[in-house]
């Protein structure tokens, strides 16, 4: 199957380069006579290469075709991350460097999906949101805010460090974005 440029949404499955790429931005334009083009952004699900192109009229590309599968994270180790698929119990390992700054998010029983792709597995994606204790958190000193700094850096049980508000404790229970590595909110636990 084939995608014409009207069909290709933000998320989609494509191959570029004979790589699997996800669909990351668009750009449609109709131009009056000279019809309609498309500003094409896309992400390699095994390099990780952000690709930009533009296609017009009856240009289509090729469908990756993607399957997904549940799996939990047990470990990681120097380079690389284990993770073991739920219907199976087959266990995947994955190289740090795939993976990205997604790693950096992943603890002890977090339930990924892993994207394969020609019956390989080439990537995971984490939940949008995960729940993380701070390790570490600089206690907030009055006057802070005077310069504007309303954020502070913590360290989070994985090791990752973000920045969070100042009200942030050792202890505290945070929800960060896994595609961004920002702070959402504090959790109650």
């Amino acid at each position: 199957m084939s995608y014409d440029i009207s069909e290709l949404q933000i998320g989609t499955n494509i191959l570029w380069s004979n790589e699997p790429c996800v669909v990351i931005g668009r750009d449609h334009t109709k131009l009056g006579r000279g019809g309609a083009i498309l500003r094409l952004k896309m992400r390699g699900l095994i390099s990780g290469t952000i690709y930009e192109t533009t296609l017009k009229g009856n240009d289509s590309l090729p469908e990756a075709e993607i399957i997904r599968s549940k799996a939990q994270f047990l470990y990681g180790d120097q380079e690389k991350l284990h993770f073991m698929k739920q219907d199976d119990f087959d266990q995947i390992s994955l190289s740090k460097k795939i993976v990205g700054r997604q790693s950096d998010f992943l603890k002890e029983e977090t339930e990924v999906d892993i994207i394969s792709f020609e019956g390989k597995a080439i990537n995971v994606q984490l939940p949008v949101k995960v729940d993380l204790r701070v390790t570490y958190a600089e206690p907030a000193v009055r006057g802070n805010t005077a310069q504007g700094n309303v954020t502070k850096p913590v360290e989070l049980e994985t090791g990752a460090k973000i920045n969070a508000p100042l009200f942030i404790k050792n202890g505290d229970t945070v929800r960060v974005n896994t595609e961004t590595g920002q702070y959402v909110e504090r959790v109650n636990k």
